[in-house]
């Protein structure tokens, strides 16, 4: 009587597709002095269909109230009535809503349900049609456990996966299906997709079932009833062998009829009623071959002439190339109608028209083909230069001589000069006589005489070495060395003269004017040959006389290269 109810909360415990929902009823009792002292709370459970007690409600009159409500079934049936201990009104407090108070900390993807003291973090799962949440996940409704499906009373309810299907319970014969509410109904064969009766007949539906009934269709002469029998189509009489064309004509068919036709190269004899050759080549002469026409039993034929092959037209003539057979042992060359045999260079072609023979050109040159000699090979000819002393120049006539000198394969000594010559070389010593100093490669000069010795001082004052080469074809005479002072002065008078080497009398001296000689080879020198000559020049200068050797090497070489 002095406690009042001050707090409620009502939620639906089970889906409201069922006759009654239960109801759950958390009613708390708090004191009249103290409104946040609570002394007591019932859990009421039942399943009945009505509101939930107001505040103020004593809890007397609730419990009465929920006594008095009876089942759908007629029967009176308690509250289930669950009580808990608290501890001592002095020692408990209210609980706080959090989630109402939006002091949780759950996150957006999350739902905040408020407990006594505390609240609980449950992830929002959205479930698609056909699905329930349960324990956070999606879970299959089965409809038809639930009754929830729209199957009609004809129809027995499936489950699938996220839905379910409708199914007859009853099946019915061939040639009935069952519509929409169950009822078995006759199927019309003749409206399907495919056509039930063959072509030429008519399908006529029944119940239960078809019959086909066969068409009808009248066609004049040269036709007949398509296999449908829905039209008439041409006879072919061409084809079935039911013309009259004879032996040698050829049947044509036309709409309902026929024609008897000459083969191709015939003509039609109207009076005689046959078919004639016809000559193609009389007739049209000159316009069906390009050469030769020959007439055949109903056609013509064309030749072509030695030179030519018919070309794939069967009209024109198309030149053969005889040089793909190789006639010619050296080079073909097509033409129209025939061929020509050519010869490379260094060949001639034979009489036959067809061989080519070499050239002997060393034999039949006119001109010197080589500097050396000439050397014939197949279709061409060779030059060859001597086993030594020389190479082949680019030209490939000339022969170029070999600087062993330069290339290092001459075998002179240390002490020896090498000296280059065509097809060759020598070593030569430019030593210096006592009493003579050497002052270059190729100069001595003579050291100071005692007063009293009158050879020394006659001897030369100076001898310079050189080297002359020519060949054995020169011209003579020929002026091969000159000599004089240098420098020369006015006044100054020279005699020269051969003091050595020219005992055969191949060279001469000649005194050009008062400061100049000259050294001349005056024989010819038929063979290759070496000579070494002084040729010494006395120079008068101021009244003093002194005197000066050229020692010069001569070689005459060959002239055959």
């Amino acid at each position: 009587g002095s406690n009042q109810i001050r707090y409620q909360k009502c939620q639906h415990e089970t889906p409201t597709f069922r006759p009654f929902a239960y109801f759950q009823f958390l009613i708390c009792a708090y004191s009249r002095k103290n409104e946040k002292q609570l002394i007591f709370c019932f859990l009421i459970c039942t399943r009945i269909m009505t509101q939930c007690p107001s505040v103020g409600d004593s809890l007397s009159s609730v419990m009465v109230t929920a006594k008095k409500h009876k089942w759908a079934d007629g029967r009176n049936h308690e509250p289930a009535l669950s009580s808990q201990s608290f501890p001592s009104s002095s020692s408990f407090s209210a609980d706080v809503d959090e989630c109402a108070t939006n002091t949780h900390s759950c996150r957006p993807s999350e739902r905040c349900v408020n407990t006594v003291g505390s609240f609980v973090c449950e992830l929002q799962v959205t479930c698609p049609a056909g699905y329930q949440l349960k324990n956070s996940v999606c879970e299959d409704i089965d409809e038809c456990v639930l009754r929830t499906h729209n199957c009609g009373s004809s129809f027995m309810c499936e489950n699938t996966v996220g839905s379910f299907i409708c199914g007859p319970k009853h099946k019915c014969i061939s040639g009935f299906k069952q519509d929409s509410h169950g009822n078995c109904i006759d199927v019309n064969e003749c409206m399907g997709l495919t056509e039930p009766c063959g072509p030429g007949f008519n399908c006529i539906n029944t119940v239960g079932s078809y019959t086909c009934q066969q068409k009808t269709v009248m066609c004049s002469h040269g036709y007949h009833a398509s296999p449908d029998g829905v039209k008439c189509v041409d006879v072919d009489e061409c084809q079935t062998g039911t013309h009259r064309c004879g032996v040698g004509q050829i049947c044509h068919n036309l709409p309902g009829s026929y024609r008897c036709d000459c083969q191709t190269g015939y003509q039609y004899d109207a009076l005689r009623k046959v078919c004639n050759d016809v000559n193609e080549c009389w007739r049209y002469p000159g316009r069906l071959c390009a050469q030769t026409c020959e007439n055949t039993p109903g056609s013509y034929h064309c030749s072509c002439t030695a030179g030519f092959s018919l070309a794939f037209d069967g009209k024109n003539c198309e030149d053969i190339n005889e040089c793909e057979k190789n006639p010619c042992s050296q080079e073909c060359a097509n033409i129209y109608g025939s061929y020509q045999c050519y010869c490379r260079q260094g060949y001639f072609l034979k009489e036959d028209g067809r061989t080519c023979e070499d050239i002997d050109e060393c034999s039949q040159s006119i001109g010197n083909l080589c500097t050396f000699q000439c050397v014939n090979v197949p279709g061409s000819y060779q030059c060859a230069c001597p086993p030594h002393g020389y190479i082949m120049a680019a030209n490939g006539r000339t022969c170029k001589d070999v600087d062993e000198c330069t290339t290092g394969t001459h075998n002179c000594t240390g002490g020896q000069t090498c000296y280059n010559l065509q097809g060759g070389f020598r070593c030569l010593s430019f030593d210096c006589p006592p009493n003579y100093k050497k002052v270059s490669d190729t100069r001595c000069e003579r050291l100071s005489c005692p007063t009293n010795s009158l050879d020394c001082q006659n001897s030369p004052v100076r001898i310079t070495y050189y080297q002359l080469s020519f060949q054995t074809n020169i011209i003579i005479p020929a002026q091969i060395f000159r000599i004089g002072p240098s420098p020369a002065y006015s006044g100054d008078h020279i005699v020269i003269g051969i003091t050595r080497g020219n005992e055969d009398g191949y060279f001469s001296t000649r005194k050009l004017n008062s400061f100049t000689g000259a050294v001349y080879l005056q024989r010819q020198v038929r063979q290759p040959r070496d000579f070494l000559i002084d040729v010494e020049m006395k120079l008068l200068r101021q009244g003093a006389l002194t005197s000066f050797v050229a020692r010069i090497y001569v070689f005459i070489t060959s002239s055959a290269v």
